[in-house]
């Protein structure tokens, strides 16, 4: 069935200046290789965010492979908005992917910032910032044929030369983008270098107004988004690893509230969720609450859900969906 919430109409709608407390931005929970999964999701929508993405999908795989469709992409009615990523270098691939998910998501993303190795070298991810005739093209093939029943996001990383992304992030718009995310750093800058906001507040500057800006990178608290939102102008911001570690980013705590793992349990158990990312998933969130190392280490040591479970019952008491006081923990409830 299809979608009704138009992610555009909510952009424009939330990074409207308000009367009482000023331009707010669009919360937005951007998409992570394995770990953007519909359990995370679902935990992430509990606590204030506006909209959210999957991970990364590869058109190709998906298009011609249906246990890849079966794996890489699973959602509900709840889990909107939603934006499905997707890997793609050219428009006939991109096309098919976008057959067959458009009545299943809120809008699409195209994945253009990508710094893996493997990805550029198939002119995926990355690669597209170099190659703008295609990109264009993509996107223009996509609107032409679905017009605004299909809202269309390209994620980029900035140029050496700042002006090259202004110019793209341009003729983008020519080609009917509806929105675009710049992550603050190029191809080759390493994640320990700060995002470079004075880059994305010069793209912001010089992009017609009516394009919508996201801002990514370094968003690790509601303190963070509100600086990045008043120094680029920007009409939201996307945190990624932030999130990983705090879903509830924000909400205003600066670590993870016990809320986010008894949530994060009963999604991951409702839905299904492979043990490796279950595991990685309650590590981040426990080292950001402030867990000793060793039970740290004793989490890490599990091999299976099962002893995982059966670990947090004798170290915690973790309630289950439907007793008294689940879901709003704060302070890790030791035994």
């Amino acid at each position: 069935m299809p979608r009704k919430i138009d992610p555009l109409e909510l952009i424009l709608k939330k990074s409207s200046p308000s009367a009482s407390t000023g331009k707010n931005g669009v919360k937005i929970i951007g998409p992570m290789v394995r770990y953007s999964k519909l359990p995370f999701r679902a935990t992430c929508r509990q606590y204030n965010v506006d909209m959210v993405y999957t991970p990364m999908i590869l058109a190709r795989e998906f298009v011609r492979n249906e246990h890849a469709r079966f794996v890489d992409f699973a959602t509900n009615k709840e889990d909107s908005p939603l934006i499905v990523q997707v890997g793609c270098n050219n428009s006939t691939d991109l096309l098919r992917f976008v057959e067959l998910v458009k009545d299943y998501c809120d809008g699409i993303g195209i994945n253009c910032g990508c710094p893996i190795r493997e990805q550029v070298n198939e002119g995926i991810g990355s690669a597209l910032i170099y190659n703008p005739e295609l990109l264009c093209e993509m996107v223009s093939n996509v609107k032409n044929k679905y017009g605004n029943s299909v809202r269309l996001e390209t994620k980029i990383r900035i140029h050496e030369n700042w002006d090259s992304t202004v110019d793209l992030c341009r003729k983008l718009c020519s080609a009917g983008v509806d929105w675009i995310t710049i992550h603050g750093r190029t191809r080759y800058t390493r994640t320990r270098t700060p995002s470079n906001l004075d880059a994305i507040k010069y793209i912001r500057e010089r992009v017609p107004m009516s394009l919508p800006i996201i801002a990514n990178g370094d968003c690790f608290s509601s303190t963070d988004f509100d600086r990045i939102m008043k120094y680029t102008n920007v009409q939201g911001v996307m945190a990624v690893r932030g999130a990983l570690r705090n879903p509830a980013i924000f909400t205003g705590v600066n670590k993870c509230p016990w809320s986010c793992i008894e949530w994060f349990w009963y999604y991951a158990m409702e839905y299904g969720l492979h043990y490796a990312l279950l595991q990685h998933h309650l590590f981040c969130m426990l080292e950001n609450s402030g867990l000793d190392k060793d039970l740290l280490k004793e989490l890490m040591d599990c091999r299976s859900s099962f002893e995982l479970l059966d670990w947090f019952d004798d170290k915690f008491v973790l309630k289950r969906n439907g007793e008294v006081g689940f879901g709003e923990g704060v302070e890790i409830p030791y035994k």
